[in-house]
């Protein structure tokens, strides 16, 4: 297919466009006359389009021309339209007529598609021309009157009334008169018309001039000159079998196909009866290229490639001549209808893309405009397009043969971050073409993801006595977001409990990698336990936060060796201890009293007795203390005995203590305890220790009544105080039929109270303050079996309570047994990842109850 008709049928699609545009919507259409000189106005396309002037500049107006050729230009702020380059409707559209071009003008915001049609109309800028300055035409002088001669045509660039419409014959009398014929595609051709009889003797040589005018105003011409050569007489002509032959080629039909073969008889006899065959004067040479016929034969056979987008129909003039002196022409016409074949794939033009697209984007949201064209017609000019299935997106049409790519589902950047979207376009053709177009369309992130810790609470145990600025856990968290959205810093919550203040002393976190280290050495006889709340936020806007619970405990180490209680030395190195001889064996003379301030193992004290003056007369109990005699005592026995006696504990390394004894043997004498108690206190010493003693049980007896007293109206501050804020908490809750807003409580001051509780054994030193923490409540039915360890009167109050269950704690101390108490769940309350450490007023109000006990 040649460049100029690939051109001519390009326009004719656009053409099309606009049309099947105007039906489905209102478009616009002006009309330029060509040779427009640049910058000349066209058209006001807001004023017409009913746009507002000025355009508001997010509207983001353009101007898309088929082909790109950049032939208008628009002022988009005023929306006027004018030539940017000369129009030349020749070079344009050649000998389609009209001439249209089609634009697009795209506006955003929203997303809209105006059609946009200017018809460039023809100018009589060409004067007709003919293939040559002179014509040489053979007339035997036996002809009869009436034969008719076609004469060259000539051909003009304009179309409609610019082109040749008629021609004029001069010096033509009295033989010829000239008859102006058309064609089946409007133009017109000339024949000469013998009206008398010719007679070579008395004029050899005609000389005709032959005019072709045009339409325009003022019309143009263009002269022939015509010599006609008057042949000596052949009195029988060829004659062909009809004047009109007829075929119809696919226009992929192969090169050298017969097309027709006209036959002419010629009943002279010799070089008059034969006859040569060949194209009459007046054939176009596109003909002659596509066409090739056999002189001898009359075989029309193809010659070049057909293109029904090019031409739809030929017409083919042969003409016979015989070989005689004076030879004689037959003429007959070949018309040939060219018939569509799919030839042509369909194209696809991607108007506009809207890309990235955010993940938010709402379903039905325009991604792109798209436009497919086919060149062929009927069957083979319908075109379908599609897009593969499984994809958040969908193809819509609302003009013929313009489509809209837009979302058809929720977009999730962290499942797919870019589409790269084929758009198939398929013609209705047999075999069908098929175009492929690729349109990437990348989605853009939006902070939808919180960040996430891989578990939500972590129990460290750390040794007492580290160094300082020791790494003891890495808290990394996770998101799936990109960028600034991904970006998270690490922090300790403050909280107004005693246990996240001393967190925040001792620990602290690197704000970039959550690594988290301990400030100062730990001291597991100081605090056991330290609990805090980490907080991992991303950089998003709005940010998104998620808590961690750490719950760290210090592990202990025997650094703490045994301190003795009894006996205590007065002043001196050794414990003055007196026994009677005559005591019998297993007689206790004293119990050593020690402790350790370390737990656990580290705690377990022996007793051994490392030195004796008599290493048989006394032995001191392992775990007891107790130093008591072996044997009774003998003469010969030493009256002054030391013991050294070692205690030492059970850690690794052990550490110890020794204590001596002094133990004197000897009766008591009575006259030393008669004189001591007979001996009178002095009256100002007792008075005193009277007066002390009484003072000091008053104090005592007020104090302890002062403590009792506000503790128990704190008690009853503090239940009331809750039950109030509950009652109204729990009124607003039910209220509304969607999900609790936790910052609308927070600011209308009901906010959910924390409620603690200190339960403590009478002989235990692990006895400690506990506070709540978030954790999920398991059912009533996991403590009964646990009941009947636990204190009577909790498990009355356990078994008393409608709205509590009894929950085993995670962490169970060999010693100790934790307990907590939670509320149930309301329906349509959650907890929140934002929320402060303690969990949010939206998760179960929790009271966690310690209990310490012996198994």
């Amino acid at each position: 297919m040649s460049g100029g008709a690939a051109r001519r049928l390009l326009l004719a699609a656009a053409a099309a466009a606009w049309l099947a545009l105007g039906l489905a919507r209102a478009s616009l259409r002006y009309a330029v006359p060509e040779e427009l000189p640049p910058g000349s106005p066209v058209g006001d396309l807001l004023a017409d389009l009913g746009l507002p002037v000025p355009a508001p500049p997010g509207r983001n107006l353009r101007l898309v021309e088929a082909g790109g050729r950049g032939l208008f230009a628009a002022e988009l702020g005023s929306g006027r339209l004018a030539v940017r380059e000369r129009l030349d409707r020749e070079a344009l559209c050649g000998a389609l007529w009209p001439c249209v071009l089609s634009l697009q003008l795209v506006a955003e915001s929203p997303l809209e598609l105006f059609g946009v049609a200017v018809e460039v109309r023809d100018v009589n800028d060409h004067a007709p021309a003919f293939p040559a300055r002179q014509a040489r035409l053979e007339v035997s002088e036996a002809v009869a009157p009436g034969a008719r001669f076609p004469l060259e045509s000539a051909h003009d660039p304009d179309v409609g009334a610019n082109a040749v419409q008629t021609y004029l014959l001069s010096n033509a009398e009295p033989h010829f008169a000239l008859q102006v014929q058309a064609r089946g595609d409007g133009t017109k051709y000339a024949e000469l018309v013998l009206r008398q009889a010719l007679d070579r003797e008395r004029q050899p040589q005609l000389r005709l001039t032959l005019t072709a005018l045009d339409g325009g105003s003022p019309p143009r011409s263009a002269d022939l000159q015509v010599l006609v050569d008057v042949l000596d007489a052949n009195d029988n002509a060829p004659v062909f079998n009809r004047s009109v032959y007829s075929a119809r080629l696919p226009e992929d039909t192969p090169v050298g196909s017969l097309v027709a073969q006209p036959r002419a008889v010629d009943l002279d006899e010799g070089p008059n009866g034969e006859i040569l065959y060949s194209f009459s004067s007046h054939t176009p040479a596109r003909v002659r290229q596509l066409f090739g016929l056999d002189p001898a034969t009359g075989e029309l056979r193809l010659k070049g490639s057909l293109d029904f987008e090019e031409a739809k129909a030929y017409e083919i003039y042969i003409q016979a001549k015989d070989k005689g002196a004076n030879p004689a022409v037959a003429h007959c016409k070949v018309q040939v209808e060219i018939l569509d074949a799919n030839d042509n794939t369909p194209e696809i033009t991607v108007t506009s893309v809207y890309s990235p697209v955010p993940e938010d984007a709402a379903p039905g949201t325009v991604i792109a405009l798209l436009s497919v064209t086919d060149q062929d017609s009927g069957d083979n000019g319908l075109v379908h397009c599609f897009i593969p299935s499984g994809i958040p997106f969908a193809l819509s049409s609302s003009l013929k043969n313009y489509y809209t790519l837009q979302t058809k589902e929720p977009l999730d950047r962290e499942l797919v971050s870019e589409y790269n979207i084929t758009i198939t376009a398929r013609d209705g053709g047999s075999p069908p073409l098929v175009e492929e177009k690729q349109v990437l369309v990348k989605v853009a992130d939006i902070n939808d993801n919180p960040p996430q810790f891989p578990q939500p609470s972590y129990d460290l145990y750390v040794e007492e006595n580290n160094p300082p600025g020791s790494l003891i856990l890495n808290v990394s968290a996770s998101d799936p977001d990109l960028n600034r959205n991904a970006h998270l810093s690490y922090s300790i919550l403050d909280s107004n409990k005693a246990s996240s203040d001393l967190a925040g002393r001792y620990f602290s976190i690197n704000r970039d990698n959550g690594t988290i280290y301990v400030l100062v050495p730990l001291d597991h006889e100081d605090i056991m336990e330290f609990r805090m709340v980490v907080q991992v936020r991303d950089g998003g806007t709005p940010p998104l936060a998620t808590n961690l619970t750490v719950s760290v405990f210090v592990t202990d180490q025997n650094d703490n060796p045994p301190q003795v209680l009894y006996p205590r030395a007065n002043g001196s190195s050794l414990l003055p201890e007196t026994v009677s001889p005559t005591v019998s064996p297993g007689y206790m003379v004293t119990k050593i009293v020690a402790w350790d301030a370390d737990a656990g193992y580290n705690a377990w004290l022996s007793y051994v007795l490392l030195q004796a003056t008599d290493p048989g007369l006394f032995a001191v109990g392992l775990h007891s203390g107790e130093v008591s005699t072996v044997r009774s005592l003998q003469a010969e026995d030493s009256r002054q005995q030391t013991l050294v006696i070692l205690i030492k504990d059970n850690g690794e390394p052990a550490l110890s203590a020794t204590v001596t004894l002094s133990v004197t043997v000897a009766e008591a004498s009575r006259e030393t305890f008669t004189d001591l108690a007979m001996m009178p206190l002095a009256p100002q010493t007792k008075k005193h220790l009277t007066f002390y003693l009484i003072l000091a049980v008053i104090l005592i007896s007020v104090a302890f009544f002062l403590t009792v007293l506000g503790v128990g109206l704190y008690k009853f501050y503090k239940w009331r105080r809750s039950k109030d804020i509950f009652k109204a908490s729990r009124s607003t809750l039910y209220r509304t039929p969607g999900p609790f807003n936790h910052i609308d409580t927070v600011r209308s001051g009901f906010a959910p109270p924390h409620f603690y509780q200190q339960v403590l054994t009478t002989d235990s030193r692990q006895s400690e303050l506990l506070y709540k923490m978030p954790f999920t409540p398991s059912p009533l039915g996991s403590c009964q079996n646990t009941l009947a360890r636990c204190d009577p009167a909790i498990a009355n109050q356990i078994t008393g309570t409608n709205s509590r269950h009894l929950v085993p704690s995670e962490q169970a101390q060999p010693v100790n047994t934790d307990w907590r108490f939670s509320q149930a769940q309301r329906p349509g309350t959650s907890g929140s990842q934002n929320g402060d450490e303690n969990g949010t007023w939206g998760r179960n109000s929790q009271v966690e109850i310690r209990n310490a006990f012996k198994p």
